[in-house]
């Protein structure tokens, strides 16, 4: 059984900085590409970043430079570690799944997604 569970949202101030976990389970970790999507409250979801193996890249602008993804293979989990936290970083966070070798920001191809961790950014 595939399944993906996030952990570690919650309220920051802005400055601030959070950790994000993906578990991850059931799936082959050599060919699952996981995405990190937030999505604000009125607006798309949107992916911020992806891992592929041990490499990542960087899907959003916004985030570029205060955002980092790595994997954990050991421990079959993906982080999102967010630094430098903004108002704007405000949503929920959802980890997502996709078949394939190479990190990708093209949201159709995630297929598989958790139930998500709210982040909110505020003093």
């Amino acid at each position: 059984q595939v399944q993906l569970v996030e952990s570690g949202g919650g309220l920051v101030q802005p400055g601030g900085s959070l950790r994000l976990s993906c578990e991850i389970s059931g799936f082959t970790m050599d060919t699952t590409i996981i995405g990190w999507f937030r999505q604000a409250p009125g607006k798309e979801r949107e992916v911020v970043t992806s891992i592929s193996g041990t490499y990542p890249i960087n899907c959003a602008d916004s985030v570029k430079g205060r955002f980092t993804i790595y994997r954990d293979n050991a421990k079959k989990t993906d982080f999102l570690q967010m630094d430098s936290l903004k108002p704007e970083d405000t949503g929920l966070y959802s980890c997502a799944a996709a078949v394939g070798v190479q990190p990708t920001c093209n949201k159709a191809l995630y297929y598989y997604w958790g139930q998500g961790t709210q982040v909110t950014v505020s003093s």
